[in-house]
């Protein structure tokens, strides 16, 4: 059975994509890392979704779904570095933003949607979205006043949602119309 999770994206992360031009495009890969400025997917496997949301003026936002492909160093990935000075996914240069850099980052490999930046999650789905801990406590967002967001830290991380929730927010983004349209 697969999961699905959601991570934040900041607002730095997201800046960086719309001036690289990447809206638009299908991400191949994200990055999992070991400090707190990368969360870690280490929970997700193959066949699992990951949710990139974003959150602007207490709006949150689907930027993209993601199907993990696999969590292995690939041949697109270019050379692994020989020194700390050296690059470190090369083959991954125009997708930087989304954590190549950062502290002890893994690549995962993922079949995207493309980015984007006008798929609003709608209050009433917003405020029943419910994510699952592995000791199977549930949650769901504090701070959702009015059908916004208005403080976003119960998203900043790498969670599970609740299989309710993951159907949920799937038929949300794949009913939704088309960026740009």
């Amino acid at each position: 059975m697969t999961d699905a999770f959601t991570v934040l994206w900041t607002h730095e992360r997201c800046s960086a994509l719309r001036k690289a031009g990447l809206v638009g495009e299908r991400p191949p890969v994200a990055f999992s890392g070991v400090h707190s400025s990368l969360p870690t997917w280490s929970r997700a496997v193959a066949g699992d979704e990951v949710y990139a949301l974003h959150v602007d003026r207490c709006v949150v936002h689907v930027v993209t779904r993601m199907r993990v492909v696999d969590r292995d160093h690939q041949e697109c990935c270019g050379a692994p570095r020989a020194t700390w000075e050296d690059p470190p996914f090369p083959g991954h240069d125009d997708w930087w933003m989304l954590g190549s850099g950062g502290c002890g980052a893994e690549p995962v490999h993922v079949d995207a949607t493309p980015v984007r930046f006008d798929l609003p999650i709608p209050g009433d789905l917003l405020s029943r979205l419910t994510w699952r801990n592995l000791k199977g406590r549930t949650r769901q967002l504090k701070h959702v006043v009015d059908d916004r967001l208005e403080n976003s830290t119960g998203l900043q991380g790498f969670y599970r949602l609740t299989p309710e929730s993951a159907d949920e927010l799937a038929a949300f983004v794949r009913e939704a119309p088309r960026a740009g349209g």
